[in-house]
């Protein structure tokens, strides 16, 4: 990535706290008769991300692993994610990450919306696709660091092997979140601790 893109980023991306705020300010928005499915769909899904984030916010502390894992880290770096307001992984992921992020004063968290900045989004796709939430760690120059997600491997096993053998989205949806209210971020803080630290 060219240093001039992260300085736009750096410059453009917004804070967590902006973040959740635009989350607050769709829902406050309401719905309307103009809406197409799609759009009541995303705006639905939006209001169940907000008391996912809320609710996250409030109960998880990055275990001691992680914190070391993060604490090591020596020069600034940018943590880039790709997301949007409506994205169920995006609400289970991000505010973990986040805090993790904040473990040490060096990282500097930016959240850009996926379909805003294709450009990007290109570069980093999963199995071809524009999948969210997507992790990018850069360093002052724009060199990337590393890339996660946008799901831990185990969840989207889940969803892999769900979609394989037929079982309808809205069943496996309520399974992968599930999934998540079980693992408590456990699997995400390994993932990010084997790519801090690749000779793990």
């Amino acid at each position: 990535m060219s240093k001039e893109l992260l300085e736009q980023i750096l410059k453009n991306g917004l804070s967590y706290q902006t973040y959740k705020e635009k989350i607050a300010s769709v829902i406050d928005l309401g719905e309307n008769d103009s809406m197409s499915d799609d759009e009541r769909d995303k705006f639905n899904f939006t209001k169940l991300n907000q008391t996912r984030v809320n609710r996250i916010d409030k109960t998880y502390s990055p275990s001691p692993e992680i914190t070391d894992a993060v604490s090591k880290i020596t020069v600034p770096q940018t943590w880039l994610i790709l997301t949007a307001v409506w994205c169920g992984d995006s609400a289970q992921n991000v505010p973990l990450v986040v805090k993790m992020a904040e473990k040490n004063p060096l990282i500097t968290v930016k959240l850009i919306e996926r379909d805003e900045n294709l450009e990007i989004m290109d570069q980093f796709l999963t199995d071809g696709k524009r999948s969210i939430p997507k992790l990018i760690a850069l360093e002052e120059n724009g060199e990337i660091l590393f890339s996660w997600g946008s799901r831990p491997k185990a969840a989207q096993a889940l969803v892999r092997n769900a979609i394989d053998s037929g079982i309808e989205k809205k069943v496996w949806e309520e399974q992968l979140h599930l999934w998540y209210a079980r693992n408590r971020g456990k699997d995400l803080e390994q993932e990010i601790i084997n790519l801090l630290s690749p000779t793990n």
